[in-house]
């Protein structure tokens, strides 16, 4: 589930604290980040978990209003909205999944989850998406997963109001729901009813090799601090290394490091994902000058055979 992208947007957070911070082990540093990327498996967790909430939610107003309706008489043909919600194939077997139930067991509830869930059980009863799928005849278990990943899509993913929510889950978790949304989507269609409360959840990493990436590039970019530096000294254009912002030295650091240290990888690909970084964490004009003296760096380092790819 951590792929790449997360484990740069990690390495840049923690690699910036790093030199915040100075006098850190690099031992020490190294657990941290490792820690750090294990959190973000809990925030999938805890994003999985907030559906089955929605639904134990929806179980409840059903609960009241067909009391209610029984108490007053009153006949309405066909399901109510609140129980088809409550009664969603693919939610009930999530709410019964092994792995998620054991993160459920030992999870806390944070400070303002309980808004949020009440918010979203609102947003998804008001959606249009909700109000197509009672229209529609199909019941199905494909037919419930698939309103289940529309609602998520349309209510959850790039949604600002879980931010403060996040920020009391934990100071690791920012910034990393924006990843792990598409992986909760990805999630969601790989359920299949036959697996039943033992269907599979992405683990944390999907191969050794990226857990090793993690850890080799974060090492690089230490160990090589002071080549790596030199190297964007001499290199700077218009501007003194001293005025340059730490985040830009930051980012520009680790795609040398990663340049360096991984053949395989195109330094395209390297310098792509570094620039992303830095329209996120940086200025306006951080990516174009980032660019501007890594290409030159390149250049030269290609020239002098340091980079054979």
């Amino acid at each position: 589930m951590i792929n790449r992208e997360l484990i740069r947007l990690k390495v840049v957070q923690l690699l910036y604290a790093y030199y915040q911070n100075e006098g850190k082990p690099l031992d020490v540093a190294l657990k941290e980040l490792d820690f750090s990327l294990l959190k973000a498996h809990d925030l999938y967790c805890y994003l999985l978990s907030l559906l089955v909430e929605v639904r134990k939610t929806a179980e409840r107003h059903a609960e009241v209003a067909e009391t209610r309706n029984k108490r007053m008489k009153v006949s309405i043909d066909g399901e109510l909205p609140e129980r088809m919600l409550a009664n969603n194939k693919f939610l009930l077997q999530l709410e019964e999944n092994t792995t998620l139930t054991a993160y459920r067991e030992k999870k806390k509830e944070l400070a303002g989850e309980e808004n949020l869930i009440k918010k979203l059980y609102t947003a998804f009863m008001e959606s249009e998406v909700f109000d197509m799928f009672v229209k529609m005849e199909d019941r199905s278990y494909d037919a419930d997963r698939e309103l289940v990943r529309k609602l998520y899509k349309t209510h959850i993913d790039g949604n600002d109001m879980f931010d403060t929510v996040i920020e009391e889950g934990s100071l690791y978790w920012n910034d990393d729901k924006h990843v792990l949304d598409s992986f909760v989507m990805k999630t969601i269609k790989r359920f299949k009813p036959e697996n039943g409360a033992d269907q599979e959840l992405l683990p944390p990493y999907s191969n050794e090799e990226d857990h090793a990436f993690a850890q080799e590039l974060f090492q690089a970019a230490i160990t090589r601090s002071e080549e790596i530096r030199t190297l964007i000294r001499k290199n700077c254009k218009n501007w003194e290394f001293s005025r340059l912002a730490l985040m830009d030295v930051v980012i520009m650091q680790l795609a040398l490091a990663e340049l360096f240290t991984f053949a395989h990888i195109p330094i395209s690909v390297t310098l792509n994902e570094y620039l992303n970084l830095a329209k996120v964490y940086s200025t306006p004009r951080s990516p174009g000058y980032i660019n501007g003296l890594l290409d030159n760096v390149i250049k030269k380092l290609k020239k002098q055979g340091a980079i054979m790819k």
